[in-house]
């Protein structure tokens, strides 16, 4: 026989899984994240940016200092155009620092990775990140790896 008490307690259970499911997922999509409203605004072009997300992790020495927020394509020179959310307490970030665009793990989801400079002049609201690197494309390095194990040519 099923007491009423043992089904409250399941259905305390259940909801509470479904509880800790829900913030799980909300934490592994950055949708919890501050909406970066604080902070300075930069750019950076690349050539590729296959895999990068709004919302993305901006770090420099794998410390997270800042989101992509926005994502385009210039029609004038058929590059991508990343605007990063850059957080406040990181406003002396030298202006010659470079951006590369790295995965997490093997399969892992991409980010941005800054690489501060030596210059004097810090990154301010409206700068560009001049030195890119475009993301690593793992079906363009195993075509590549085919054709020069096979002997064929480009």
């Amino acid at each position: 026989m099923y007491s009423k008490t043992m089904e409250l307690w399941v259905g305390v259970f259940v909801a509470a899984g479904l509880a800790a499911l829900l913030m799980l997922a909300l934490k592994v999509s950055n949708f919890t994240a501050t909406s970066g409203e604080s902070g300075y605004t930069i750019s950076a072009r690349f050539d590729d940016v296959a895999g990068l997300n709004l919302r993305a992790p901006v770090r420099m020495a794998g410390v997270r200092v800042g989101r992509v927020s926005s994502i385009y394509v210039d029609s004038d020179r058929f590059q991508a155009v990343v605007t990063m959310q850059i957080d406040d307490q990181y406003n002396n970030i030298p202006l010659d620092t470079t951006a590369s665009i790295y995965t997490e793990g093997l399969l892992g989801a991409k980010y941005i990775g800054l690489e501060p400079g030596g210059d004097m002049e810090a990154l301010k609201q409206g700068s560009e990140i001049i030195i890119t690197q475009s993301s690593i494309i793992l079906e363009k390095l195993i075509g590549q790896l085919f054709v020069k194990l096979t002997g064929g040519s480009d």
